[in-house]
């Protein structure tokens, strides 16, 4: 079950478990980058791929809030502010 602090058009920022990888890994064990996709496609029952932006990680041991980019635009936007 995916815990969503805030979603709007733009972004979507959800709190990571601890020992859960923000993305895939050799492991194949279910990812946040992948949570958020379902999450988004289930929701808004969108057909095909869904678009997330992974704009930072957390190390897999580390629990805490992410924030992935719903669009490319909000991605860039993102990743400069966090530079």
């Amino acid at each position: 079950m995916l815990n969503v602090l805030y979603e709007d058009n733009h972004l979507i920022v959800v709190v990571k478990p601890q020992n859960v990888p923000s993305q895939e890994d050799s492991s194949k064990d279910m990812d946040m980058l992948n949570m958020v996709k379902s999450y988004i496609k289930e929701k808004y029952n969108k057909p095909g791929n869904v678009y997330v932006g992974l704009v930072h990680r957390l190390d897999r041991p580390t629990g805490g809030v992410m924030v992935f980019a719903k669009t490319s635009k909000c991605a860039e936007r993102l990743s400069k502010q966090i530079s």
